[in-house]
């Protein structure tokens, strides 16, 4: 009997309507394509305008749909993406629905809004769109009207987020910040568990210059009644979470007192992990991300799903499953072998010494190139210099946003860090990863590309253009 004759006549139905959805999406692409050209067609999402008041308003003529589900909102300088990923995972696994918005997306816009798990399909995003769009009109109109700009990208991403987590529908969705806390397009939802990765200074221009005047503005995503996780913070930080549990009748519980990383130990593809949250202690829990960092990011994840989930302790076996089928795309990833190739989204200070330490710790490359492209507001000193310690050369380049910042401008400040003969700069991401992978090449005494490699980092637009020139986008 051949495979097909031994199918069940339900595992043919399931393939033909996979095949179905598959075609109906393909056929829908090019309405997808549009419809993102006439979102980014707006003000940017960094271009952020520090009131709720217009997306509320959208929400209010969509019906409050962020009032149809209980949120785990998350706030921080770096890890957000990761922790969100992990808490919707866990909560998943324990029978619940949920949707899942982060930013930015890598390869398509419709990674930044799933529900179960899965993106919205082509065929789905531009049903939620038609729905959606006529209203994301009417506030226009009323805003032209009051002299103000129309709606910006991540004002109208957040109405078709909530929007398609209402029509699922979901019971939880794990919401994370585009920037800041108080006046981004997400704390519209009353999130009854927030979440606060580690804070560092990042996005000055709109958030503050010290860590305490941007703690004051993610802070903002506590709300009345909630239940808060906070990384280990500097002690600035500290108090300002605490006056704002207070102010608002929240409970506050932070990494080191109420929760911790108990031990952790490097495996194949990750690392063991035994976390205590204030409810119960998880013995050797396989994490499949690498780094220190991953590991109280993981602890967070997994306070805040017991929270969502009632309070309770949960089942050792379903967080074991959970957190084994964890994938966040673009953190220390391995994207290609021979030369080893990893990409990382590392794009200030913060996020580049845990990339060094992490691989450092993860990766026996003896020789690391390292192939960078940032933006032009972000502090290119500060970061090269968390760099230099994990990379024997950089390769500077662009990334294809518009906001790219010059490389030959960038290598005057390398050259300062990592001396002349250890910066190399070309315009072009591909001819980037050429020259890395000569220098990879030359490195590698023994000729099977064993002991050294390239890491590709300093932007999500780097990390996504890479992915995408080694097939993976």
């Amino acid at each position: 009997m051949n495979d097909e004759q031994g199918k069940t006549k339900k595992q043919k139905a399931d393939e033909r309507k996979a095949a179905r959805a598959a075609a109906e999406d393909a056929a829908a692409s090019e309405d997808l394509e549009r419809i993102y050209a006439h979102i980014v067609s707006r003000a940017p999402e960094h271009d952020v305008s520090p009131t709720l008041d217009r997306v509320a308003r959208l929400l209010e003529l969509l019906g409050d749909p962020q009032r149809t589900f209980r949120a785990i909102h998350l706030t921080g300088t770096n890890g957000k993406s990761s922790t969100a990923r992990m808490a919707e995972r866990l909560v998943r696994e324990h029978g619940l629905r949920t949707g899942l918005f982060t930013s930015p997306h890598l390869s398509s816009v419709t990674e930044r809004i799933q529900v179960d798990g899965e993106p919205l399909g082509a065929v789905r995003f531009v049903e939620t769109w038609n729905d959606v769009y006529p209203y994301v009109q009417v506030v226009d109109a009323e805003l032209e009207e009051a002299g103000q700009s129309r709606l910006n990208f991540f004002e109208v991403l957040t109405g078709l987020a909530f929007a398609a987590f209402a029509d699922a529908p979901v019971d939880i969705a794990v919401l994370e910040v585009g920037m800041g806390g108080t006046w981004d397009t997400t704390n519209t939802a009353d999130a009854d568990v927030a979440v606060i990765t580690p804070i560092s200074v990042d996005h000055e221009k709109w958030l503050g210059s010290t860590p305490a005047e941007i703690a004051a503005i993610k802070a903002g995503i506590i709300k009345s009644d909630a239940t808060a996780f906070s990384a280990v913070q500097r002690p600035e930080v500290d108090e300002v979470l605490a006056e704002r549990a207070v102010e608002v009748g929240a409970r506050l519980l932070r990494e080191e007192v109420d929760l911790e990383v108990v031990a952790r130990q490097v495996a194949v593809g990750g690392q063991m992990v035994t976390l205590r949250t204030p409810l119960a202690t998880y013995t050797e829990i396989f994490v499949p991300l690498h780094g220190e960092h991953q590991a109280h990011n993981a602890l967070l994840a997994l306070a805040a799903a017991e929270q969502a989930l009632g309070g309770r302790a949960l089942d050792g076996g379903a967080v074991e499953t959970a957190f084994a089928d964890v994938s966040v795309p673009g953190r220390l990833e391995l994207v290609r072998s021979s030369p080893t190739v990893l990409v990382d989204v590392a794009h200030n200070p913060h996020g580049a010494e845990a990339l060094v330490a992490a691989l450092d710790e993860a990766f026996t490359l003896r020789t690391v190139v390292g192939v960078v492209g940032l933006m032009a507001d972000k502090d290119a000193e500060g970061l090269l210099a968390a760099l230099e310690p994990g990379m024997s050369q950089v390769v500077l380049t662009r990334n294809s946003s518009d906001r790219s910042a010059d490389p030959f401008a960038v290598a005057e400040i390398a050259r300062e860090i990592f001396g002349d003969h250890r910066v190399h700069v070309t315009e072009r991401l591909d001819e980037a990863l050429q020259v890395a992978t000569d220098l990879v090449e030359s490195a590698d005494t023994v000729g099977i590309g064993h002991g050294t490699g390239m890491v590709v980092t300093g932007s999500v637009v780097t990390v996504a253009d890479a992915r995408l020139l080694v097939g993976r986008g």
